[in-house]
């Protein structure tokens, strides 16, 4: 789209905005296939959001005035992790595992979520970080693609627990930065 995307740190005058970007993305999946089964008011919700900001786990997007996507970037896993094969070992110390990855309706396919990624990323490799890990629904193809088109790598398919929300399944994903903590 050739807009300019600017990512940083989310602070607390975000979170009006990152709500509203919620509750826009579980609108919009209402209305078309919802792959990742996000439901308003439940998740994600403002208090997820203000969650990871107390945690400075927070991120957004932003093109010009507007949210266009978000991300929780933590070093803890789902306790479902424990069951993936991974390509590193498991100090979460030294990795990231990104969640709650939401890009704005209006923004998809510009180039937010790449962009998003590729922050996680520089953030985790100032850390010191070997890898980044995330999960996704399994039948989530738009959000596989954009993980496989970013470097992830598919390590296998585990449950986190989430089954009666009608969510059995999800594929784990690993990007290595590095072999070695620096």
């Amino acid at each position: 789209m050739g807009q300019d995307i600017h990512i940083r740190q989310a602070v607390k005058e975000d979170i009006d905005c990152i709500e509203k970007l919620y509750g826009d993305i579980c609108d919009y999946l209402e209305m078309h296939r919802n792959y990742p089964g996000w439901k308003k008011g439940v998740y994600p919700a403002r208090s997820d959001a203000e969650d990871a900001l107390m945690e400075n786990a927070l991120y957004i997007a932003r093109v010009g005035e507007q949210a266009a996507g978000t991300v929780i970037l933590k070093h803890g896993p789902e306790d479902g992790y424990k069951k993936g094969r991974w390509l590193t070992e498991d100090d979460y110390r030294y990795i990231y595992v990104v969640h709650t990855l939401a890009v704005h309706p209006g923004f998809l396919k510009s180039g937010v979520g790449t962009g998003l990624l590729t922050y996680a990323e520089q953030v985790a490799l100032r850390e010191g970080c070997v890898s980044i890990r995330l999960d996704v629904v399994k039948g989530n193809i738009p959000a596989e693609r954009l993980y496989q088109k970013c470097g992830y790598q598919f390590t296998g398919t585990v449950s986190l627990g989430y089954e009666a929300y009608g969510l059995p399944w999800f594929h784990l994903y690993e990007k290595v930065l590095s072999l070695h903590r620096q």
